[in-house]
């Protein structure tokens, strides 16, 4: 992998991340208009999940016996509603049924991908929740359940209702493409997390000008090449260059393979130098090459640590963690990397808070990275997934902004 050199009002729920709220210089609200106004009746409301038939719009509706109901499981789970245009959020009325949360925060946010809590707690009673006070701003307002009270079932809400100044109603967000709730199975969010891997890897979001990419990096791993940086001492340049050869045997790159396996293990370039390199940019323009280089990032390092991060009730930002950890460390360093962070905190299928077992899983990855010269430039956990987490942008949903060594980075849609 390849190494380069307004008002804000903060909260915090056990996880060491600060969550900014930064307030736009003008909201269209008279000063002293009232602040008591039911704003949410009617909205358009959106679900993580729903369980038998009781969506998200029945949280908002008139009805009183009515509700939404999560899918049932431990986790995170969250219901948003667009209230029509970016308002003031001063209060919010959460009436819970049986299946209520302990931990859950209340957020806003001006363009439902990133959020800013304007109230948390982590002794939720059930019952109704009057919040007051909130002096949030933002045109959607998201409820994140993150941690059952009770050992069965899921979340249910039989009503939430937002208040503020009435201000004018435009109409409801057209959703982006894809589920807001998917993870990584979905081929928007994959790319995405392809394109946060290679600003790291390669320093651009276009990781497919990267099959070419070739260097020692001298970190002690020989060469690093390739759309996720395939290493010639750790054993999948090997297997890059062994399954290419499978699918087309006369290739430029095959007679290598017996340096490739003596350097296995080893920072050497024996038998490899001067022509491989030469010889790797030449096959990158191979569409067979190309599409090993896919097979094998997938097969290596995405199918398994997306596996394990659900396993573990990760959403989509934790399992682009864990793949951003498995291609630098490798899936025995990320199960390593997952160890240390379980000692800390509880991931959410045990039942643990989803923003603080991430927070402490990146801390471990940290940790990892410091422990090797080489891997110590960290922005790419600090300014980038830590960046996500704090906004607690826990569906990895567009717009996305990042930077990593220093350079910065967006995702539109």
């Amino acid at each position: 992998m390849r190494i380069r050199a307004g008002s804000i009002r903060s909260a915090a729920l056990g996880t060491g991340v600060a969550v900014a709220l930064c307030v736009p210089l003008a909201i269209s609200v008279a000063a002293g208009a009232d602040s008591n106004v039911l704003i949410s009746r009617g909205r358009p409301a959106t679900a993580s999940s729903v369980e038998r038939g009781a969506t998200a719009a029945q949280a908002t509706d008139t009805s009183t016996v009515t509700r939404w109901a999560s899918a049932s499981g431990p986790g995170s789970q969250w219901l948003r509603i667009d209230l029509g245009s970016v308002k003031r959020v001063d209060r919010v009325s959460l009436r819970w049924s049986g299946a209520y949360a302990r931990t859950y925060r209340v957020q806003t946010s001006m363009d439902g991908a990133n959020w800013a809590s304007v109230y948390a707690t982590t002794k939720g009673n059930g019952g109704t929740d009057d919040l007051k006070r909130l002096n949030g701003t933002g045109r959607f307002v998201r409820v994140l359940a993150t941690q059952r009270a009770t050992r069965t079932g899921g979340y249910a809400l039989g009503d939430v209702r937002v208040y503020g100044p009435a201000s004018k109603v435009l109409p409801a967000a057209a959703p982006p493409t894809g589920s807001l709730a998917s993870g990584l199975e979905d081929k928007g969010k994959k790319e995405a997390a392809l394109q946060l891997v290679s600003t790291a890897e390669n320093s651009t979001v276009n990781w497919r000008r990267s099959f070419g990419y070739i260097e020692d990096i001298d970190d002690g791993r020989g060469y690093t090449a390739g759309i996720v940086g395939f290493c010639s001492g750790t054993s999948d340049m090997l297997q890059v260059v062994l399954e290419y050869t499978k699918r087309k045997p006369a290739n430029v790159l095959a007679r290598y393979i017996p340096a490739l396996r003596t350097v296995d293990g080893s920072d050497s370039h024996a038998g490899l130098d001067p022509g491989f390199p030469a010889a790797w940019r030449t096959a990158a323009k191979d569409p067979i090459f190309q599409k090993v280089q896919e097979d094998a990032r997938d097969w290596m390092y995405f199918n398994p640590s997306v596996r394990m991060a659900r396993l573990d009730g990760l959403r989509a930002l934790g399992q682009f963690a864990y793949f951003d950890a498995a291609v630098m460390h490798g899936v025995s360093g990320l199960q390593g990397i997952r160890a240390a962070a379980m000692r800390t905190a509880k991931t959410p299928a045990q039942g643990g808070d989803e923003p603080a077992y991430l927070n402490a899983f990146l801390n471990a990855r940290v940790a990892e990275m410091r422990s090797e010269e080489a891997h110590s430039d960290t922005t790419r956990v600090d300014t980038a997934q830590r960046s996500l987490l704090g906004r607690s942008n826990l569906d990895l949903t567009a717009p996305l902004s990042w930077s990593v060594y220093g350079d910065a980075y967006r995702i539109a849609r």
